[in-house]
């Protein structure tokens, strides 16, 4: 007779669970944003409404800010870039991997990323992070080009190649903020990119 217990959830389940509790709390955060402002909820109420405890909220979010700010769709860009052939340059490339990691998931994250990005733009404590969180984006893609090219990744090239990636990724982000999200992110996106890869401004 085993008398070990249940076994332990396999790596894939756990981490499964610890993105559906990611979601979940930024799903109740931005609805309670919405309802009674942001400067008007408590990072106790969005435990209350995720069903988690406040130290929980903090192991997946360091700050109420972060909660807004912070998503996983870089890394899985990045890991797409990476898989693109060697021999394409590095905007089609880029190109070829925002429509691939895209493709799937706007659908489901579009309206979720708008509300984030508004807020973003609309709130003085969120705009005040926005810097370091595109420092952030920066640095990653620096890496991931690093690896592509076997360039270092403080290389001037390579960090120039991924602030103009920034940028672009910027740029197309205020156009959507114009449209009041009614033209489509992953279009926009591509479109900076073509200006980018053709280097014309207009």
């Amino acid at each position: 007779m085993n008398s070990a217990g249940p076994p332990e959830p396999t790596p894939g389940l756990r981490e499964r669970k610890k993105a559906k509790t990611r979601r979940t709390i930024q799903e109740q955060a931005l609805r309670l944003f919405a309802e009674q402002g942001y400067e008007g909820t408590t990072v106790e109420q969005i435990a209350e409404a995720a069903e988690v405890s406040p130290s929980t909220f903090f192991r997946y979010f360091p700050t109420k800010e972060d909660v807004v700010l912070r998503d996983e769709y870089d890394p899985l860009l990045v890991e797409a870039f990476l898989r693109q052939p060697l021999d394409v340059r590095p905007v089609p490339a880029l190109r070829a991997a925002m429509r691939e990691v895209l493709a799937d998931l706007y659908p489901q994250i579009g309206d979720e990323v708008y509300r984030r990005t508004k807020l973003q733009m609309e709130v003085p404590a969120l705009r005040a992070r926005m810097m370091e969180q595109q420092l952030e984006t920066l640095e990653m893609f620096s890496q991931g080009l690093a690896r592509r090219s076997g360039r270092a990744a403080s290389d001037l090239g390579v960090r120039t190649f991924a602030g103009a990636f920034v940028g672009a990724t910027l740029a197309a982000i205020l156009a959507w903020m114009d449209s009041d999200g009614a033209a489509s992110l992953p279009d926009l996106l591509d479109e900076c990119l073509a200006h980018l890869e053709d280097g014309l401004v207009g």
